[in-house]
């Protein structure tokens, strides 16, 4: 499996968001859902994407003259890109003296990865830390994430999946065996909802959290918590006690809705739909919190 490939967006070296201690962060190219609040928008498709940084760009239209397919245009606010012609070749890119475009993903074998990981070992012994594999949806490159795992296992690097659980069971089954910790999210209890705000319904997910749940891996339950989809007690409720009913004894982190992401989706040219949302109020992330409790378990606010 060392010689599985996969697409990568980013490795993040010195983590400390994404699990125990100091941290590398793979994040994974790809995921089935397209929930509307993601941070990550160039994470969702799975094939290399081109990336316009507008506040970087100084306005020499190098890029214009260099794009063989004739991609890229001047507007009147600047540079525009036809993306149903742009090929991502990357020719833009390499005359663009200010950074002000990037491809974001590229392929990359398990033994490349884990070349950038290792790096950081002392790092990860140290502070108790280790490698995380995140989204995208890791599941969607299962051989690919089973080979990095194996290789940091056999490192005596901690292993943790940061997943949304949309995948196939065997997918999931293949990484089990060597992981030490989950993430996972569950964002709604209801299948209707969940699909007209992620893409999809969540059946998969609640089938594979029911085996991750069983498979005595330790569990961290995330919650994003985000306006108009599931910042009410009652959708809070229902997350709580399928997780007191399967999994008693993981940890639920509710993650406040923010627009971090929100310049990500100008720069691959999307429309933003969140961008009146605001966050939650600190009361109700309170209450929140205090009816996850209510159910036994340990619960935290991140941001």
């Amino acid at each position: 499996m060392a010689s599985a490939t996969g697409t990568v967006f980013n490795i993040q070296r010195y983590s400390i968001d994404d699990g125990p201690g100091i941290r590398t962060t793979v994040f994974f190219k790809g995921c089935p859902l397209s929930c509307v609040w993601c941070s990550n928008p160039e994470s969702q498709n799975l094939a290399p994407e081109l990336m316009h940084r507008d506040s970087l760009c100084k306005r020499c239209y190098r890029c214009v003259a260099a794009c063989p397919e004739g991609a890229i245009s001047v507007g009147p606010d600047g540079v525009e890109i036809d993306r149903d012609v742009c090929t991502v070749c990357g020719d833009c890119v390499e005359v663009c003296p200010h950074g002000a475009m990037r491809i974001t993903g590229r392929e990359m074998t398990a033994d490349e990865v884990f070349d950038v990981i290792e790096r950081d070992a002392d790092f990860y012994r140290d502070s108790g830390g280790g490698v995380t594999l995140s989204g995208g949806e890791v599941l969607l490159q299962p051989d690919f994430a089973a080979a990095l795992l194996q290789r940091c296992r056999e490192a005596g690097f901690h292993t943790c999946v940061d997943t949304a659980g949309q995948g196939s069971l065997e997918a999931l089954r293949k990484i089990i065996p060597y992981t030490d910790l989950f993430y996972f999210d569950i964002k709604h209890i209801d299948p209707k909802i969940h699909r007209a705000q992620a893409g999809r319904s969540n059946e998969v997910i609640l089938r594979n959290f029911q085996e991750v749940a069983a498979s005595g891996v330790p569990l961290v339950v995330r919650v994003p918590v985000v306006p108009g989809f599931n910042d009410t007690s009652d959708a809070i409720s229902d997350i709580a006690e399928l997780v007191a009913v399967h999994a008693p004894g993981a940890t639920v982190h509710l993650l406040p809705y923010h627009r971090y992401g929100q310049q990500k989706y100008d720069m691959l040219g999307l429309d933003y739909e969140l961008a009146g949302a605001e966050t939650p109020s600190p009361e109700f992330l309170r209450a929140a919190r205090n009816i996850v409790e209510s159910r036994g378990l340990t619960c935290e606010v991140t941001v």
